[in-house]
């Protein structure tokens, strides 16, 4: 088993990062993830919002590895299950391939809370339990998994900043709109005087 683990901060307040990362997919820094449907969502009792979600994806495996796993297609399932807490500010996301599985388990966890210091900011945990089964090398595979998956965390980074000044541009030109649209009666108003 390899445990791989991060930690990064984002330049935007928790609630802000946590609607990106709702949104997260797709996007064109992970084209990986092709699929994402929402299989079930609640809010609990106490104003939690529970969400279970399937993405579909293309593992991006190297040759050997590929070779090695016995493996042509790398088309996967991951069930993905989140918990937002507006109250604690916490957004808790769990995700585990359900493809594979007699191979490898890949299982992660994010966590995403207000910096403690600057409110302004966001702190991201993130760590993944990889394991590879039933094979030789397979130490060897899951230390490949593990730098896979880093290299996908910068790029889900990336994603979320992108989301980020997408919404921020829709804000931007809905504001824009409302206030072009207010103008327009006014201006009316005022040349009937």
């Amino acid at each position: 088993m390899k445990i791989w683990a991060s930690e990064h901060i984002f330049n935007h307040p928790w609630e802000t990062v946590t609607k990106a990362a709702m949104q997260k997919y797709p996007n064109p820094m992970n084209p990986g993830v092709f699929g994402v449907d929402v299989l079930d969502r609640s809010v609990d009792s106490d104003g939690r919002l529970h969400s279970t979600r399937l993405l579909s994806t293309e593992w991006g495996l190297p040759a050997m590895a590929k070779s090695i796993i016995g493996v042509t297609r790398t088309c996967t399932y991951v069930q993905e299950h989140s918990v937002v807490d507006p109250n604690q500010k916490t957004f808790e996301l769990q995700s585990t391939n359900i493809s594979f599985t007699n191979l490898v388990s890949v299982d992660e966890k994010l966590t995403y809370k207000p910096h403690p210091d600057d409110p302004g900011k966001t702190v991201l945990t993130q760590e993944a339990l990889i394991s590879v089964k039933g094979v030789s090398l397979s130490s060897y595979l899951e230390g490949l998994m593990a730098k896979t998956i880093s290299v996908n965390a910068n790029k889900g980074r990336e994603a979320m900043e992108w989301v980020i000044r997408r919404l921020n541009t829709e804000i931007e030109e809905l504001a824009a709109t409302a206030r072009g649209s207010m103008r327009v009666p006014m201006a009316a108003a005022v040349t009937e005087k």
